[in-house]
């Protein structure tokens, strides 16, 4: 299993328009398209996970992430924020780069807790948020990931 395999280019926003958590967290769950009522009760269900203790990893990285219902399979997104966003991280430093995670309740593949621990270690790699910073496009983000091989 490799990150890359979650991730796809329509799920990408290099340049996050919001610059509130609960924005941000919208802007992300709008990424996966799906309908109104499916992406309302996917950011109560974010929101919720966040009230339990922030996301915020440190580095300028947060990684939220939830089991829903509204998806049947687990689905990654990924936003930059040029200006940062306040989530109230670990290290109290703005948020920049924001991993989105959202699982089935039930996988028989049982991959949700594996990719939160992947998209962390390769959040944590020296060289990622400075290489996450200079990324132009999707397919730039695409090919680190397959570059890391996590």
């Amino acid at each position: 299993m490799r990150l890359r395999e979650f991730f796809s280019e329509d799920a990408i926003k290099l340049e996050l328009e919001s610059a509130t958590k609960d924005g941000v967290l919208k802007e992300l769950v709008g990424l996966l398209k799906l309908d109104e009522k499916a992406q309302a009760m996917l950011f109560k269900m974010l929101k919720r996970r966040e009230t339990l203790g922030s996301t915020g990893i440190g580095q300028h990285i947060a990684i939220p992430h939830c089991r829903s219902l509204v998806v049947s399979r687990l689905r990654c997104a990924f936003g930059r924020s040029v200006n940062g966003v306040d989530f109230r991280a670990i290290d109290d430093q703005p948020v920049r780069y924001v991993f989105l995670i959202v699982a089935p309740p039930l996988e028989v593949s049982n991959q949700y807790l594996p990719v939160l621990g992947k998209i962390a270690q390769f959040a944590k790699e020296s060289d990622v948020p400075g290489r996450l910073a200079k990324l132009n496009t999707p397919a730039e983000f695409l090919t680190l990931l397959e570059e890391k091989n996590i």
